[in-house]
């Protein structure tokens, strides 16, 4: 068993840790990463969709768009909870390897129950409740960045966590797609595959030692929150995240009722499948090229802020030339672009955290501008499509609240 899996005596200071990690450490870490995005993508892509034109067909926009907005609330309110939470436990199992295990359970078994519902409200509920366990997962996860990867590295392991996210979609509904499952079958496949998937890491994975922090209360994890986006250059990485988060969401989170009503394709299941692949395949390309290639010119924001043009582009493109084939230039734009925008953007919010000892509650708040957007998008989308104003109106406001978060970028100055 390798020691990094192992030691609890990694070196820390307060740019990080000065040990490297290794290859199998990056691929069991990555692995993780892989059933988390297709436990929580391809319900939000495909299953949700799906079910819920089953249980409601005339109202089905809208009602995806408060299932994700009842979801966001949780997830708004989780993320930064669960990763105070984090900071402060304390087992022998591990305060990371303890959240990131629960949470992924709890995570597995909420998928599993929304699978099973019949209703819109049940739809609501359950999914909400999974948020729960995606929240706690989370803490876990990302805390372990900080915890335990030099900064020299962190491109490099950014795009082992943004790398998998089109691939896990991918995988997800193609699998759904050729052995023809039920709703509640495809749910219950993602759900074990997300178990199957975390496991090597949680059971392999050993932390640093940390100093016990005071106990928890309601007015510390307030107070401390605040105190995070006090800081000027957390608050600019955290808008920045918040608005690319949300345009390329926005650009997704209805791509099947697009094919559907917008397009009028013949086939819009295969369309999906094949805007996804493109989406996929440009993702995975620019996450290794631009994570690598941001290490070794140890700069970060030119990276983060070209990434995000290129969302743009593809959100004003869609909108000025509607077509199946102008779908699949834009998914190869926004795919690449946000694969990009990820690799690095995660290596640069690592280098903002005002706290060394509270990283896990720091990365929440900022979790909360990579989570969130995907539970709010379909609710501002429902309200731009059901108002009159349509797919172009939509793809527009991809545009410029991806190029407003360029922008922002480049008001952070602690980082190159």
């Amino acid at each position: 068993m390798s020691t990094e899996f192992t030691s609890s005596a990694v070196a820390i200071s307060s740019h990080g840790p000065a040990a490297p990690v290794s290859r199998r450490w990056t691929a069991a870490f990555s692995l993780v990463w892989f059933g988390y995005w297709m436990a929580n993508l391809v319900p939000l892509q495909l299953l949700l969709p799906q079910q819920l034109q089953l249980i409601d067909p005339e109202h089905k926009v809208t009602d995806f768009a408060l299932v994700n907005a009842a979801s966001g609330l949780v997830v708004l309110i989780a993320l930064p909870v669960c990763g105070a939470l984090c900071d402060r436990s304390r087992n022998r199992f591990g305060r990371r390897r303890a959240w990131l295990g629960g949470g992924a359970l709890v995570f597995a078994a909420g998928v599993v129950i929304t699978g099973e519902q019949t209703t819109v409200l049940g739809v609501t509920v359950a999914w909400s409740a999974t948020m729960l366990g995606l929240s706690a997962a989370t803490a876990g996860l990302t805390a372990v960045i900080a915890d335990r990867v030099p900064e020299r590295q962190r491109g490099l392991i950014s795009s082992a966590i943004y790398g998998p996210q089109a691939l896990g979609v991918v995988v997800g509904i193609a699998v759904v797609a050729a052995f023809s499952l039920s709703t509640a079958r495809a749910y219950l496949l993602i759900a074990a595959l997300l178990i199957v998937c975390a496991l090597p890491f949680v059971l392999f994975y050993r932390e640093v030692a940390h100093q016990a922090q005071q106990v928890l209360g309601l007015r510390t994890v307030v107070t401390s929150l605040g105190r995070s986006l006090k800081d000027r250059e957390f608050a600019w990485a955290f808008g920045a995240r918040l608005l690319v988060n949300l345009a390329n969401s926005l650009g997704t989170c209805y791509a099947l009722y697009f094919l559907i009503d917008g397009l009028q394709v013949a086939d819009p299941e295969t369309s999906l499948l094949l805007i996804t692949v493109v989406y996929l395949v440009a993702g995975l390309v620019a996450t290794a090229v631009a994570g690598v290639l941001s290490d070794r010119l140890g700069r970060r924001r030119i990276f983060v802020a070209m990434a995000a043009l290129l969302q743009a582009l593809a959100g004003f493109l869609l909108a000025a030339f509607p077509s199946l084939s102008m779908d699949i230039v834009a998914s190869a734009l926004m795919g690449g672009g946000f694969g990009a925008y990820m690799a690095v953007d995660q290596a640069l919010i690592t280098q903002v955290l005002p706290d060394a000892h509270s990283r896990a509650k720091d990365l929440g708040i900022m979790n909360i501008g990579a989570l969130v957007p995907p539970t709010l998008a379909p609710l501002i989308a429902s309200v731009i499509i059901t108002s009159g104003l349509g797919y172009p109106v939509l793809f527009v406001t991809v545009g410029v609240g991806a190029a407003v978060g360029a922008v922002l970028t480049y008001q952070i100055r602690s980082v190159r």
